[in-house]
């Protein structure tokens, strides 16, 4: 199993939930009063049999015109076009922007030769509007995508794929296990983003459920740590690929 990091960078997010770029070296955090800072880290993994994308991020093309994540991609050593898998933690547009790409004024899948997999209800929830933190023309767009793959609850995917229907940061939030041989990864989307999540324990306001996401963070983490698995932080700043470990109701990670 290869694990590479696709990071895109840091983000300011504020009440209009844009996610304008931040640069900590230029930038000054006061400029920006209320907002939320936040790091996106998408995840590509290779395995025996598959080439899996964890969440596609914001979306965002460099100057050239092209996604950044296919150009991070393409600097793993792969083509966009190889990717066989799209794993969705969930569609809150920092995870799903990247899931399309405008081509001649229209919206075009990133990744049309990839399954999508997804919770049924969190797709379902995305193409009602009722919430700005799905982008609805992103949906629209892949409507009409043969290889889209609606999921329900928690089960085994195919082997090595297990996926996890938790719903602590949003109803439908889903995490996955994935395993090749004796190597083992857990992406836990916005269930667990972060090491320091894992470090100070406390209910976080932007949580469907804060409470079951705070003890969710947990379980993982101690299951991470028992079993050795390696951890994927989608919203970290500097560890985003790290083990886990567990010793007198503490936590610790490590990069890996």
């Amino acid at each position: 199993m290869e694990i590479f990091a696709l990071g895109e960078g840091s983000y300011s997010v504020d009440v209009s939930k844009k996610f304008i770029p931040f640069d900590p070296q230029t930038d000054n955090a006061k400029d920006r009063p209320g907002s939320l800072f936040i790091h996106v880290n998408p995840f590509l993994v290779k395995t025996s049999t598959d080439l899996i994308l964890l969440d596609t991020g914001l979306g965002y093309k460099d100057t050239r015109d092209e996604l950044y994540l296919h150009q991070h991609i393409r600097n793993a050593g792969f083509e966009p076009d190889d990717v066989t898998l799209v794993l969705m933690s969930h569609l809150h547009y920092d995870h799903s922007g990247g899931l399309v790409v405008e081509r001649g004024g229209k919206l075009v899948p990133s990744f049309p030769n990839a399954i999508h997999v997804m919770q049924r209800n969190e797709w379902e929830f995305s193409l009602t509007g009722k919430s700005s933190s799905y982008h609805i023309e992103i949906f629209e767009a892949l409507k009409s995508l043969k290889k889209l793959d609606l999921v329900d609850g928690s089960g085994e995917y195919k082997p090595g794929i297990r996926y996890e229907l938790s719903g602590g940061h949003c109803p439908y939030h889903q995490v996955f296990w994935l395993q090749d041989g004796d190597d083992k990864c857990f992406f836990g989307g916005d269930e667990l983003p972060e090491p320091e999540q894992l470090i100070r324990k406390f209910i976080a306001k932007y949580d469907y459920d804060g409470r079951k996401a705070m003890q969710l963070r947990e379980d993982y983490g101690k299951i991470a740590a028992s079993e050795n698995w390696t951890c994927l932080f989608y919203h970290a700043k500097s560890i985003t690929v790290g083990k886990v470990a567990y010793t007198d109701d503490h936590f610790n990670v490590s990069a890996v």
